[in-house]
């Protein structure tokens, strides 16, 4: 199944220096090891936000759930889901 999903980060400005850095940097990981994966298989920065849209390829909500609880920086997003499906006008569905 596949999901569009928008990250919107509001990370706390008093939030210890050290304590972000490190969030960011297992949130970076985290997200590296799902691409690698297959399973986030895009990610893309909004412009001027501190957001992104990124699409991921999983099984079913559940495996979407737990993949997002498990962010170190899902405490601090607004998250927006999007199921999608194969519009009849892509080129791909015309070569099945």
């Amino acid at each position: 199944m596949l999901f569009a999903v928008k990250m919107d980060v509001g990370i706390p400005r008093d939030l210890d220096e050290q304590v972000r850095a490190d969030l960011v940097d297992r949130e970076k990981t985290y997200c590296q090891e799902l691409q690698k994966a297959g399973t986030w298989r895009h990610i893309w920065r909004c412009a001027g936000q501190y957001a992104n849209l990124s699409i991921f390829d999983v099984a079913d909500n559940e495996e979407l759930h737990r993949i997002l609880w498990n962010l170190p920086l899902f405490p601090f997003m607004t998250i927006d889901i999007t199921p999608l499906t194969q519009h009849p006008s892509d080129l791909a569905a015309g070569a099945q």
